[in-house]
């Protein structure tokens, strides 16, 4: 049977685990720290339960360890405070910190390729008409899942949730973020979808060793 080596994810988690503790050594807001690289914290241990049993194409975990990068730095600064943002913001003459945007494109980005992996790999989808439209109605809805937490986060922490929610006074922040997703999943199906298929024939002989490839 074919193997599928580890290296991509080791790598990643020894960065991540180095800039986890970097980040959290003095971060602008401790609470707001926690909530933001909370995923991180969850999905890096998930990776490494299930890496024998249903490992992930390179191309993903590359992605995934990108997406961290970027909720790391998010909940180092708080989003509306990210240097990076800042320098946009002046290139681009905004009128606010677009960090938090580039956050909810990755929201689309990753979980797009991530759960494209999934729906091939367990052969749910036929056609790739319909895999981009379930891919699509996935994203959207982990994207307002994620603004329903949002949503409760500031009727539970009030004002002490503003460095989290990272709306800088835009009345559209909730329907811009979710838009920023859709754009991040139709780059992953427009950009990635001929190289993921490249990468997923040896994983797709590991998940069943009998199906022909």
């Amino acid at each position: 049977m074919p193997t599928v080596s580890n290296k991509p994810l080791v790598g990643a988690s020894i960065v991540l685990v180095g800039l986890l503790a970097l980040s959290g050594v003095q971060p602008y807001d401790r609470g707001t720290w926690l909530l933001e690289v909370f995923p991180v914290l969850i999905v890096l241990p998930l990776l490494w339960a299930t890496h024998r049993s249903f490992p992930l194409t390179t191309l993903l975990y590359a992605g995934i360890f990108l997406h961290a990068v970027v909720l790391i730095i998010g909940g180092t600064y708080t989003y509306a405070r990210v240097p990076l943002g800042f320098q946009i913001a002046e290139l681009l003459e905004l009128s606010r910190n677009p960090y938090d945007k580039i956050g909810h494109f990755f929201q689309g980005l990753i979980p797009a390729l991530a759960a494209r992996e999934i729906l091939i790999r367990g052969a749910y989808i036929r056609g790739p008409k319909m895999l981009g439209f379930i891919v699509i109605c996935i994203v959207l809805a982990i994207s307002a899942t994620y603004e329903l937490i949002e949503w409760a986060a500031a009727l539970a922490l009030g004002q002490g949730a503003d460095e989290f929610l990272g709306t800088q006074g835009d009345p559209w922040d909730t329907q811009s973020d979710m838009f920023c997703a859709l754009i991040g999943a139709i780059t992953t199906l427009l950009c990635f979808s001929r190289r993921h298929d490249r990468q997923l024939p040896l994983l797709l002989s590991t998940d069943n060793p009998q199906r022909p490839t």
